[in-house]
């Protein structure tokens, strides 16, 4: 048996935890099946697999080698499918992308169905969260991200700018009534994000020079997503200063209510990141050119489009 054929059993033992499942949809004894996993780890050195008389469970190793394995056996089969398609069909294999969970939802999601029906056969894991992942250990192909970068390696490709936005709710400026500068902002409560919670609260940001600067503000909520961080200003919380393409359908609802439009923060620069990779895959370089599009064209929108309520001007 060949590598790339253990591979393909290690592949479905991993995806089905089973070796009499695994060896039923290969064809395959059992035997076999267990023989071509035992080779595998010989040959890598490591165990792959827990194996117990009830289940099977991949190791930390094995995890890290599932994921490389998915995307192994997906370059070979665009490989071998390469030739087939010599006008450049329809995509196919699987592409591992990571955003915030507000990029998901505003620009990404309702745009997908377009790019699937063009290549029905891709296939996409989309992780949506606040957390930054490790792009290279957890094995992404690509991460979209906001605000200011590490130097982290990998290679980063602009995509634009997120305006930002001070809002709050209308029953929270009922109760408390509306700022007009920042010396108001003494009797008003902020609702602090912080990707680790029990770190410092940053205070209301506002763009001073070259950089911003920051204001300290009381508040009685930290959260450390940023759907909580909504959730909490429509709840009537306190302030929040968000990236507008995230809010502007609350502010254009009348939900929410954009304050102090001439102390917000610096825009947000938008960037896609991938590692350095000689040959990327042909679907790996489509899905990223197209997110890139999708979310410049998005930007392009929402920054120069003022909510239905008004207050504030365009991004800087």
């Amino acid at each position: 048996m060949s590598l790339t054929q253990r591979l393909e059993v290690f592949a479905r033992v991993a995806e089905l935890s089973s070796f009499t499942q695994a060896a039923e949809q290969l064809g395959l004894p059992r035997a076999t099946v267990s023989n071509a996993i035992q080779q595998l780890e010989n040959q890598l050195g490591t165990r792959l697999l827990h194996r117990t008389t009830r289940r099977v469970q991949l190791t930390q190793d094995g995890l890290l080698c599932f994921e490389r394995c998915k995307d192994v056996l997906s370059d070979l089969d665009e490989l071998q499918s390469l030739f087939q398609h010599p006008d450049g069909g329809s995509l196919k294999g699987r592409v591992r992308i990571d955003m915030s969970s507000g990029m998901a939802r505003n620009t990404v999601m309702p745009r997908l169905p377009d790019l699937l029906a063009q290549h029905p056969h891709l296939t996409l894991e989309v992780s949506s969260t606040d957390r930054l992942v490790d792009l290279v250990r957890e094995g992404f192909d690509c991460v979209l991200r906001a605000g200011q970068l590490t130097d982290s390696g990998l290679v980063a490709r602009p995509l634009g700018h997120m305006s930002m936005v001070n809002c709050a709710s209308p029953a929270y400026l009922k109760h408390h009534g509306t700022p007009q500068a920042l010396t108001d902002l003494a009797q008003h409560k902020l609702v602090h994000y912080s990707p680790t919670l029990g770190a410092p609260p940053t205070g209301f940001e506002y763009a001073d020079a070259e950089a911003n600067a920051a204001l300290p503000m009381t508040g009685a909520i930290t959260v450390n997503s940023s759907e909580a961080y909504t959730a909490a200003c429509l709840a009537g919380l306190g302030l929040i200063q968000a990236p507008l393409v995230g809010v502007v359908e609350l502010i254009d609802q009348g939900r929410l209510v954009p304050v102090l439009p001439s102390w917000r923060p610096r825009a947000m620069p938008v960037t896609l990141l991938y590692a350095h990779r000689r040959n990327l895959p042909k679907r790996v370089r489509v899905v990223m050119d197209w997110l890139a599009r999708v979310m410049a064209e998005q930007l392009a929108v929402t920054n120069k489009k003022p909510p239905a309520s008004g207050g504030f001007p365009e991004s800087d």
